[in-house]
């Protein structure tokens, strides 16, 4: 258990909110510079900074505040660790996250570091020999996610990221699989029409429900629908963006507060038909870039990155920033996984009520309880993995 004796509940709000910022900008910048379907974990990539951002000093800190909205370390630390606490411990879902920071053999790391990451993040300090034996190390850091994401993120790490300079790794694991409130009945899963673009139409197994009686949290909105759906427990949900123009237009105007918009818009509706293909997907991704575009350089640049209050010194800089995520959803429920590792290298210079998804879309999983996004992605094409 994490550290959490000084959360408050509008200190809480002020982290979700910070993740929720990460999640719509993330979200935006990998959408709108690739192509096909996108699926990332802004939860994961937000943990793994975090950590980070615990040895940030000066400027560099400032950035993580400017650039990607985080709060104090005083307001992040127990409000971080009640969420995360609050998260390893849902009910009616499988739902678990973990930290954890490698540490380049004798290298020194400060014991105040080592001490705020374990006690507010459950990040526990290990030793690895990236220098002597980089392969290894890889090969460790890898399998132990692949444990934490139950086989569904595997080889995180490339080939040839660690290498003699790396002093530390920071990892962030999310996994959750849920089963819906009210599944989709596979006898009325049928071959459907599933339009990419204006020109190209895919078939795609289409699961479709009919829930007479049933409420669901749902808004009819100007520019989109926006359908909510459950999973047991009732913690965790989905939450379908279907757009009734083009995605591309949506995408560019999503911010965090149009993001909370569609979903403060959901009320309890009766519908007569709800339809979603059924996919599978697989993402990876190097963030730099990304994150660059947000705002967030000084601590990929080693003359101007200060992590001083990793190891005491100047010396440090960001060299890549790794994610990769999983995602299925069928007629029973939805299974999804994703993790984020973060390489520190030493620097080498000191209308209707129906609903049919049978367009592109967003989608979302999200905590009910605190609004946190855990996962956040579009699907272009069902039928591409």
């Amino acid at each position: 258990m994490a550290s959490e004796s000084d959360y408050t509940e509008s200190n809480l709000q002020a982290v979700v909110a910070s993740s929720n910022l990460l999640a719509a900008n993330l979200y935006r910048d990998v959408a709108l510079k690739e192509g096909g379907n996108v699926f990332i974990s802004p939860f994961s990539v937000y943990s793994a900074l975090a950590i980070l951002y615990e040895g940030a000093r000066g400027n560099t800190a400032e950035e993580f505040r400017s650039s990607l909205g985080y709060p104090s370390v005083e307001v992040l630390r127990p409000n971080y660790a009640h969420l995360y606490n609050s998260l390893n411990s849902v009910s009616g879902v499988e739902l678990a996250t973990g930290n954890a920071l490698w540490v380049q053999r004798g290298f020194d790391v400060l014991p105040e570091y080592s001490r705020v990451v374990e006690e507010f993040y459950g990040a526990r300090a290990a030793s690895l020999d990236f220098a002597g034996d980089p392969e290894g190390s890889r090969v460790t850091i890898n399998r132990f996610i692949e444990e934490q994401t139950r086989g569904r993120i595997k080889d995180l790490i490339p080939p040839n990221f660690i290498d003699s300079w790396v002093r530390l790794v920071i990892t962030n694991a999310v996994y959750f699989k849920g089963s819906w409130l009210y599944a989709f009945d596979k006898g009325k899963t049928s071959q459907a029409s599933f339009r990419v673009s204006a020109d190209r139409t895919v078939t795609v197994p289409m699961m479709c429900m009919e829930p007479s009686g049933k409420e669901f949290m749902y808004a009819d909105l100007g520019d989109a629908q926006v359908l909510e759906l459950p999973y047991t427990g009732g913690r965790l949900s989905m939450v379908v963006i279907l757009p009734k123009g083009g995605l591309r237009e949506l995408e560019k105007g999503l911010t965090r507060e149009r993001l909370e918009g569609y979903l403060s818009s959901l009320r309890p509706e009766k519908l007569d038909r709800i339809c979603l293909p059924r996919f599978e997907l697989e993402r990876k991704y190097l963030l730099n870039e990304n994150l660059q575009s947000l705002g967030f350089r000084r601590v990929f640049q080693g003359d101007e990155a200060d992590l001083s209050g990793i190891d005491g010194r100047r010396d440090l800089y960001v060299a890549w920033v790794i994610h990769q995520t999983y995602v299925r959803v069928d007629e029973e429920g939805t299974e999804a996984a994703g993790a984020t590792a973060v390489g520190v290298k030493l620097t080498a210079y000191m209308p209707s009520k129906t609903f049919v998804a049978d367009h592109p879309f967003i989608f979302l999983i999200r905590d009910r309880e605190t609004g946190l996004v855990l996962f956040i992605g579009r699907v272009v094409d069902p039928t591409s993995k």
